[in-house]
């Protein structure tokens, strides 16, 4: 029987956290993981906050240094894929070199949407997925500065609360008629919307740019006929997959490589996790989640269906924004329209909750940390729950 040879392409949060799940899980066979990017892995979420804001900011790794020797993982830094053939089940690398394998993980991730009308801007226009662009925004981020961000997603509105915080005047451009309209509900954006406000930030909403020319200043023209000028131009509207080695594989894509409930796709021997894995629904829809704790999930999916054993159960979905000296953490369901609040917004210190035939579906709780995994308990065990009960603060939650 030929020896199990297990290739990672991808050196995110999905791609690290599938190694290690692999070693744990019991699979000694040798383990290649080849990156794009010089760094071992590291921990994204701290681009848009700890990157740009501490004295002296330091990469956090998903594993530490030694962990790769210890467990006699096989790491390929700075290194370009070229080409995957699954008739030969071998890897190609730019410079020629090619690899076997008997089964392959894709953590390839996503880039940022391009904006042209932005990118031909150049060096004074910025886009956040790395750290070498972390880097580059630090450095333009200096008091006094005037920031355009365009694109008032989690990242735009994480970015907006950095720059204000190092001193830069700040401009949020969104086309929507909200912030955070994909993944927070109403009254969530309304308390996130008069945050920023009240911080110095202007945002501008259902406005879009028209035209956009670097001169001494940067200038931007909306639609409305308004110039806004500025040091430094930012934005976030959404992702790109880097699914083009899969594509060219020839397995199935849409802007991300399709997969089943187990990370599969329809090469038995080829998986597929973090952003870049599009998820086919029971009924049909293809569903990405972009979260640290996805990527988390879908690693330990992939390396258990590699192995043969059982997948984990899917937990409520949870994903976390820090701005300014607000957390603000997001649990199960979040789209619908009837929300209650448990505790006073005002004071910066509540829980928004939404129910779903009387049971609690969702919730997101702000600066309320210690509340999130007696939420997720309430969210899984499907219990119906008293209103009255769930807005009184005199009622711990975990007594429901």
């Amino acid at each position: 029987m030929n020896e199990q040879i297990i290739a990672i392409i991808g050196g995110g949060q999905a791609g690290a956290m599938a190694a290690a799940a692999l070693r744990q899980q019991g699979f000694s066979g040798p383990l290649h993981l080849f990156s794009d990017e010089a760094h071992l892995p590291y921990e994204r979420p701290p681009l848009s906050k700890a990157m740009l804001l501490d004295d002296n900011p330091q990469l956090q790794l998903v594993l530490p240094t030694s962990w790769w020797q210890e467990h006699n993982v096989q790491l390929h830094l700075g290194v370009t894929l070229r080409e995957i053939d699954r008739a030969t089940r071998t890897l190609t690398l730019a410079d020629g070199q090619t690899y076997r394998w008997t089964q392959l993980l894709l953590a390839t991730g996503a880039a940022a949407r391009p904006l042209p009308l932005l990118d031909a801007l150049g060096e004074r226009c910025f886009t956040l997925r790395h750290a070498g662009d972390a880097e580059r925004l630090r450095a333009a981020l200096q008091p006094g500065k005037s920031v355009v961000i365009v694109g008032a997603g989690t990242i735009g509105l994480e970015l907006a609360a950095s720059a204000t915080q190092r001193g830069c005047r700040v401009t949020v451009v969104e086309l929507a008629s909200t912030v955070m309209g994909r993944n927070a509900p109403a009254p969530v954006r309304d308390y996130l919307l008069a945050r920023h406000q009240l911080a110095g930030v202007r945002v501008l909403l259902n406005s879009a740019i028209e035209h956009a020319e670097a001169g001494e200043f940067i200038s931007l023209t909306l639609q409305n006929g308004e110039t806004l000028q500025a040091d430094a131009v930012v934005y976030g509207i959404g992702i790109v997959a880097n699914d083009a080695l899969a594509r060219e594989a020839g397995l199935e894509t849409a802007n991300g490589i399709i997969v089943d409930s187990t990370c599969a796709t329809a090469d038995p021997a080829i998986f597929a996790a973090g952003d870049v894995a599009l998820t086919r629904q029971p009924d049909g829809s293809l569903r990405r989640i972009e979260s640290w704790e996805n990527a988390n999930f879908q690693a330990q999916v992939a390396a258990a269906a590699m192995l043969g054993l059982p997948v984990p159960d899917a937990t409520p979905g949870w994903f976390w924004t820090d701005q300014y000296s607000d957390n603000l953490q997001f649990v199960g369901e979040m789209q619908g329209e009837n929300w209650l609040c448990r505790g006073e917004p005002g004071d910066r210190k509540a829980i928004w909750l939404q129910l779903r035939e009387g049971a609690l579906a969702g919730a997101v709780a702000l600066n309320n940390g210690r509340e999130v995994r007696v939420l997720r308990k309430l969210i899984q065990s499907g219990h119906v729950v008293s209103e009255d009960a769930l807005c009184d603060e005199s009622v711990p939650l975990k007594s429901l």
